[in-house]
């Protein structure tokens, strides 16, 4: 992969690892903070459900991080490529289902890491 696709996949990664944190340990002081648009009440009662998202989230975050890892530049380019896409439809989801901000934080950079680790096979 080139320069430019190491770092998307790294940023993308590391932006699920915030998540991750947020949801699954500081859902209660940072999620409010992040989660502007849940009433304050709300986030006791749902610790456990974000829990299960973040899980979800770092199970994102480990696929981009592994991706990074390997060897072979074919199946590293493949294996980043299915993680993006994975963060691509979540991100697209949540845009539609929850609020069009998540495109933009979530999804756009994994289109953009997406498009550059598939450009990188032909600018190696």
């Amino acid at each position: 992969m080139s320069t430019i696709a190491y770092i998307f996949v790294a940023l993308v990664a590391a932006e699920h690892l915030v998540i991750l944190y947020i949801e699954m340990f500081a859902w209660e002081t940072a999620g409010k903070k992040v989660f502007k648009t849940l009433p304050p009440e709300l986030f006791k009662p749902t610790r456990s459900m974000a829990a299960n998202q973040g899980l979800y989230n770092g199970f994102l975050a480990a696929g981009l991080l592994w991706s990074l890892f390997i060897s072979d530049p074919v199946w590293q380019q493949h294996i980043a490529l299915f993680f993006l896409g994975c963060v691509i439809v979540a991100g697209s989801y949540g845009a539609i289902s929850a609020s069009k901000k998540i495109f933009f934080i979530q999804a756009l950079p994994a289109v953009l890491g997406f498009l550059f680790v598939y450009l990188s096979r032909y600018y190696r």
